[in-house]
């Protein structure tokens, strides 16, 4: 078995405020995995810590093999959607994500366009993202998530504004995705959602896995 990302013993505080308590979880390659609790569950916390956007303040999590924090500052070949995704209003979608690519340079035209089509998304149409609708500007989200074809994926509540059709065409996406080999992590209030993709499943609350 070979595992994507290993958490190990990782706590997180805000102060005195303890946000995530002793986790010690794996999650194995080439599956959808699903994290189901409430808000303030410590779900984003968690995928944060993963990415390398928070250091936890005990433990330790690997992604790869390579430990986050230490061999590298973030999650090596990972895309994510957390929180809501953030664009420049007045460029097109085409344009954000061109300009997002020659940050690492690892994207050419042609797969920006790809990664749009596949979620749904027009390459050519001339309209701003801030006259997107929010099922629009999500779906730029995912487009941006995979269009460096990363070998894992992190989406935070990556179905949220979109309408049924695009919820089940995103689904398909996902699916397609595993099916190619990709590590998929998913964060949802929807247990419908969580039933249809996810190979395992972990529930949280205040911070603790309380149920897998």
């Amino acid at each position: 078995m070979n595992n994507a990302i290993e958490v190990a013993d990782v706590s997180k505080r805000f102060g005195k405020d303890i946000v995530l308590d002793h986790i010690s979880i794996t999650f194995e390659s080439g599956k959808i995995h699903g994290i189901v609790g409430r808000n303030g569950s410590g779900k984003t916390v968690l995928m944060k810590s993963i990415l390398g956007f928070l250091r936890p303040t005990a433990g330790q999590i690997t992604v790869f093999d390579k430990r986050v924090g230490r061999d590298c500052d973030f999650a090596p070949n990972t895309g994510m959607i957390i929180e809501t995704p953030g664009f420049l209003p007045g460029e097109t979608g085409r344009s954000n994500l061109l300009w997002l690519g020659r940050l690492r340079g690892k994207v050419s035209k042609e797969r920006v366009n790809e990664a749009l089509t596949l979620c749904g998304l027009d390459p050519k149409l001339r309209k701003g993202v801030g006259q997107y609708s929010l099922g629009m500007r999500q779906r730029l989200g995912i487009a941006q998530a995979i269009m460096e074809n990363p070998d894992l994926l992190i989406l935070d509540e990556p179905f949220n504004a979109l309408d049924i059709s695009g919820v089940e065409e995103m689904r398909q996406l996902l699916l397609k995705l595993k099916g190619q080999g990709k590590t998929i992590l998913i964060a949802s209030h929807s247990k419908e959602d969580v039933d249809f993709l996810c190979d395992t499943v972990i529930r949280m609350d205040k911070g603790k896995i309380i149920e897998r």
